[in-house]
């Protein structure tokens, strides 16, 4: 059973209608927004640097861009009816936990040079002679509160299903194929400086949200993952983690 049960998914469409439909739906461009915004940041930030301007000054777009993708997360959460349903169970809650603790453990590791994509300096946000708390703070609240249910939303909710039907809403995550799970797996995955831990990361939590049919694993997976990864980063002055 999906997190939507809709209508939609038991009539089947005419070649007619099937022509006629849009690549996107509304669903889908409620979790493509998100992250297009999200990326939009990335790809200013970077124009910004080339353009002259220091990076210090620009680690305050980080708190624009967590700020614009909660916004359209806000303006768009009633159509993400599969955040909805309620939070897993304990065990599955402890599974989650558990996963999100793996990926973090694993992610710390897989930085040997032929596992990265260029170089990155990553987010630093030490200013006078020290960590600037307000900096830091922002950083770790958008990663553990905003990246996880934007990035889970788009990845897993919207394009693993995507993948293997365009009425992605209808399609239950244990019924996803193989294809679904490669593409949004590999992408998600070369979308990071360390793209094999990316792609570690993926597999795990796109076979949580398979196993547990609910979007809040992955959610909760992930947030813990970031917000470990924050806290290391911070102990240890590892900034291009970041």
């Amino acid at each position: 059973m999906s997190e939507h049960d809709d209508s939609r998914g038991l009539a089947a469409s005419t070649p007619a209608q099937a022509a006629d439909a849009p690549l996107f739906s509304r669903a889908a461009w409620a979790r493509i927004l998100p992250f297009g915004a999200y990326l939009a940041f990335l790809v200013l930030g970077d124009m910004l640097e080339r353009a002259g301007f220091a990076r210090a000054g620009l680690r305050w777009l980080y708190p624009a861009q967590a700020a614009t993708v909660a916004l359209l997360l806000a303006i768009n959460w009633r159509r993400y009816h599969e955040l909805r349903m309620p939070l897993p169970g304990p065990a599955q809650l402890l599974a989650a936990l558990a996963t999100g603790a793996l990926v973090f453990a694993l992610w710390i590791h897989l930085d040997a040079p032929w596992m990265t994509l260029g170089n990155s300096p990553g987010y630093d946000p030490r200013g006078n002679g020290g960590i600037d708390p307000l900096l830091a703070g922002l950083r770790i609240a958008g990663a553990v509160l905003v990246v996880p249910v934007m990035e889970e939303l788009f990845w897993r909710s919207f394009l693993m299903r995507w993948v293997d039907s365009p009425d992605f809403e209808a399609l239950a995550p244990a019924r996803v194929g193989l294809k679904g799970f490669l593409v949004s797996v590999l992408l998600f995955g070369f979308e990071h400086h360390l793209w094999l831990a990316g792609i570690v990361a993926g597999a795990a939590y796109g076979l949580l949200y398979m196993r547990q049919r609910n979007l809040w694993g992955p959610v909760v997976a992930h947030a813990l993952t970031n917000g470990l990864l924050g806290a290391w980063v911070l102990a240890t002055g590892s900034w291009s983690f970041w």
